[in-house]
C-alpha cells in the first residue's frame, strides 16, 4: 500500500491509499467495476453464476422469485444444505486432511480439527440431537463460550435440518430466557463456563436461572470446558462428552445430511429492536450460502494457503457468516480464540498472529481503539509479516483508528477491508475489494449485485456530500426472509418507510467518487462496541429494579467503545439516588442483559422529556448531554 498525500490530509474523503502491484496481481476480482456491471446488466444471471460455484443436490428452477414482495425467495426449487458445502464436499477431496479449525483457549491450550475430524464430530453430535428427538424445523438454542463445540453444535443442528438460535455468551439471564421462550427451543446446548479476561463465566448457572422462568426445554446438553462443579438436573441435563461416547453415537459416525429446500430455515438470530422484544431474524440455507461465500471470496481474496482469523463471537452474525459458515464453504483454515485480546498482556492477538501465521485478520473498530491505548510498542515486538489483508466490522471505523491499524498492524502494506452490513443482510453489502483505492473511514462502494443509495425523507436521492437515509434498492441472496413468527413486523420495520426499498436504519452520505460514509443509527438502537442493544430492552431492565419508576437511555460518543450508554432514571418515592444505588443499578443491568449493557453513566432526574403521547424524546436528552440545539420541541409535554 502506498499513501497518496493530498493538500487536505485532515479531510478523510481526500486521503487515499492505493494497493500494491502484488495485491493487484493476485486479486480474485481484478476489476470490481466490471463485476458490478455484470450484476447490474443481469442480476439473476450474476447470482446464478455465483451459485454455480457451490454444489447442489438439485439445481433451482428460478433464481429469484419477487412475486410476493418483500418476501423474496432465491433459488426456488433448489435442494441443498449448508453443510453439503461446508463439510460434505470437502471430505471427498484432498481437503479432508486440511486444517479446518485451529483453536486456542485463553489459558493457552490448543486444539485443531481437519475437515475430516470436524465432520466426524459434527456427525456424532448430529446423531446425539436426533436421539433426543430433534428433527427438521425444530429450534435448538446454543449458549456457549467461544470454543470448538459451538461450531460443532451449529453445524450438527444445520445438518439434520433443525434451526439454531445462538445466544451470545455475554448475555445474561433475562436476555437468554426471552430468546429461549420466543424460539420455543427443544434443546439447549451450553457449557459449564468459559474463560474471559482471566475470569470464569459460569454459563450453566445462567441457563439454570433462565429455565426457572420458562417452560423448560426437554434436554440441556453441557460441555465440560472449565471442569467446574455445576448442578445437573437428572432427566434434563446431560454431559456432552458422555453423549458423544455412547455406543449409539459412536456406532453412527456417519450421519446423512438432510436434503433441504433452498428456502428452508437455517437459523434465527435475535437482534435488538427500537421498541418491544428483540427481533428473531430468519435466514435460509440456499441464498445465505451463496451470498456469504461470494462476499468472503471477493472481499478477503481468500486463497487455499490462507489462515483466516475473524475475532468475532459465533453468537453474532459476523460469527455465523464469517467464522463458521463462509470460511468452511470456501475450504479455508480458520483460527478461533476463546478469550480477551489483552489477556494476560496487550499483545495476545499479535502473539497469536505470529505463532499461527495468520494471513487475513478481521476485527472491530472497538478492539482496535482499545489496543491503540497501549501504543505501538506491543505489536512492534512481533513479526506480523504473515499478514496480507486486514478487515473491520461492526461499526464505522474512525480514520484515526484506521490509520493506526494500517501502520502498526498492516505495516503499511495490508489493505483494510472496511465492511458494512447487518444481521438482517447476512453478508457484506458495502465494502472495498483489495484492488480498490481506500479512504480511511469509508466502506467504499456497494458490492456487485447490491444497489445502495442515500435518500431524503421523500425517498429521493440526495446530492453528493449530503446526509440522508441509507437504503438498498434490490434484493440479494443472503437477505433475511422474515422475522420469526412476526412477518408483519418484518414489513413494517424494513419495507414501509420507502416503497420498494429496504430501509437500513443508518444515516450516510456519498462523496464525489461514489464512496459511502456511514454516519450512524437513525433509530433508537444503541451500538456499543459493535453490539446492538435496544433502548426498550435496557429501559425495561432498569424498571425491573425495585427502586426505579422510569428510565431512558441514550448512546453518547465514547473514545474506546465508540458509543457508551448513558441512563436517566426516575426513582420511586422513598428511594434516594446515591453512588451505592448507581453501582447496584449497573450490576442489575449486567445481570439482566449482560456486561455489555452496563451504563457508562447514570443520572437521577425528576422528569424525562416526553411527547404528549408519552414517547420519550431521546434526541432531546442526547442534545442536552452534548450541549447542542434541541431542535423542534413543540411536541414536548413539559
Amino acid at each position: 500500500m502506498s499513501n497518496t498525500k493530498t493538500p487536505q490530509p485532515n479531510t478523510p474523503q481526500d486521503e487515499v491509499y492505493l494497493p500494491s502491484a502484488e495485491i493487484i496481481a493476485q486479486a480474485n476480482v481484478p476489476n470490481p467495476e466490471a463485476a458490478r456491471k455484470e450484476a447490474s446488466d443481469n442480476l439473476e444471471a450474476y447470482w446464478a453464476r455465483r451459485a454455480n460455484e457451490l454444489e447442489w443436490y438439485k439445481k433451482w428452477d428460478t433464481v429469484l422469485d419477487d412475486s410476493n414482495k418483500p418476501f423474496y425467495q432465491w433459488y426456488v426449487g433448489g435442494k441443498t444444505n449448508i453443510v453439503l458445502n461446508a463439510l460434505d464436499r470437502h471430505v471427498k477431496t484432498w481437503r479432508r486432511n486440511k486444517l479446518a479449525l485451529i483453536w486456542e483457549g485463553e489459558k493457552g491450550d490448543v486444539r485443531t480439527f481437519s475437515y475430516h475430524a470436524l465432520n466426524r464430530e459434527v456427525c456424532k453430535f448430529a446423531n446425539v440431537l436426533k436421539s433426543m428427538g430433534v428433527s427438521k424445523g425444530d429450534r435448538v438454542t446454543i449458549y456457549m463460550p467461544r470454543i470448538p463445540e459451538t461450531v460443532i453444535a451449529m453445524l450438527a443442528t444445520a445438518k439434520i435440518g433443525a434451526v439454531h438460535s445462538v445466544v451470545y455468551g455475554g448475555f445474561s439471564v433475562e436476555a437468554l430466557h426471552g430468546r429461549i421462550e420466543d424460539s420455543e427451543s427443544k434443546v439447549i446446548i451450553t457449557a459449564d463456563g468459559g474463560n474471559m479476561n482471566g475470569k470464569k463465566i459460569e454459563l450453566k448457572k445462567i441457563v439454570d436461572e433462565a429455565l426457572q422462568r420458562t417452560a423448560a426445554p426437554e434436554n440441556v446438553v453441557v460441555v465440560k470446558h472449565l471442569g467446574s462443579d455445576v448442578t445437573m438436573e437428572a432427566g434434563r441435563d446431560y454431559w456432552y462428552h458422555e453423549l458423544m461416547n455412547l455406543p449409539l453415537t459412536r456406532n453412527g459416525l456417519r450421519c446423512e445430511t438432510e436434503v433441504m429446500d433452498a428456502e428452508d430455515p437455517l437459523f434465527i438470530l435475535y437482534t435488538s429492536g427500537t421498541t418491544g422484544k428483540p427481533k428473531a431474524i430468519l435466514h435460509t440455507h440456499g441464498g445465505y450460502s451463496v451470498g456469504i461465500h461470494a462476499t468472503l471470496k471477493d472481499v478477503f481474496d481468500l486463497k487455499e494457503e490462507d489462515r483466516w482469523w475473524c475475532t468475532a463471537d459465533p453468537g453474532w452474525i459476523t460469527g455465523h457468516s464469517y467464522i463458521v459458515y463462509a470460511p468452511l464453504i470456501a475450504g479455508a483454515t480458520s483460527f478461533m480464540y476463546e478469550g480477551a485480546p489483552t489477556f494476560p498482556y496487550p499483545d495476545r492477538w499479535w502473539t497469536m498472529i505470529e505463532k499461527y501465521g495468520i494471513t487475513v485478520f478481521y476485527s472491530t473498530p472497538t478492539a482496535i481503539r482499545g489496543l491503540m491505548r497501549f501504543g505501538p510498542s506491543w505489536p512492534n515486538r512481533h513479526d506480523l509479516s504473515s499478514l496480507r489483508l486486514l478487515g473491520s466490522v461492526g461499526e464505522p471505523i474512525n480514520p484515526e483508528a484506521w490509520r493506526w491499524f494500517h501502520k502498526n498492524i498492516g505495516k503499511e502494506k495490508c489493505p483494510i477491508m472496511d465492511t458494512w452490513w447487518q444481521t438482517e443482510t447476512g453478508m457484506f453489502m458495502l465494502s472495498p475489494m483489495p484492488v480498490m483505492k481506500l479512504k480511511p473511514g469509508s466502506a467504499t462502494k456497494p458490492l456487485p449485485g447490491i444497489e445502495a443509495d442515500v435518500v431524503n425523507e421523500e425517498g429521493i436521492s440526495v446530492a453528493d456530500g449530503e446526509e440522508g437515509f441509507l437504503v438498498l434498492k434490490n434484493p440479494w441472496p443472503a437477505m433475511m426472509r422474515t422475522i420469526f413468527k412476526d412477518p408483519e413486523r418484518y414489513v413494517s420495520t424494513y419495507w414501509t418507510k420507502f416503497p420498494n426499498m429496504y430501509f437500513v436504519g443508518d444515516s450516510a452520505r456519498r462523496d464525489k467518487d461514489g464512496y459511502f460514509w456511514i454516519i450512524g443509527r437513525v433509530d433508537d438502537v444503541i451500538k456499543v462496541s459493535g453490539y446492538r442493544l435496544g433502548t426498550a430492552e435496557i429501559e425495561s431492565a432498569f424498571v425491573s429494579h425495585q427502586s426505579v419508576a422510569e428510565a431512558a437511555v441514550i448512546g453518547l460518543p465514547h473514545e474506546l467503545k465508540g458509543v457508551a450508554i448513558h441512563a436517566y432514571v426516575i426513582l420511586k418515592s422513598g428511594h434516594e439516588g446515591n453512588e451505592q444505588l448507581v453501582e447496584d443499578l449497573r450490576k442489575h443491568i449486567a445481570h439482566e442483559l449482560g456486561p455489555i449493557a452496563k451504563p457508562e453513566k447514570i443520572e437521577f432526574v425528576k422528569v424525562l422529556p416526553k411527547t404528549r403521547s408519552g414517547k420519550i424524546m431521546r434526541r432531546v436528552l442526547k442534545a442536552r448531554a452534548q450541549g447542542m440545539s434541541e431542535g423542534d420541541i413543540s411536541t414536548l409535554e413539559e
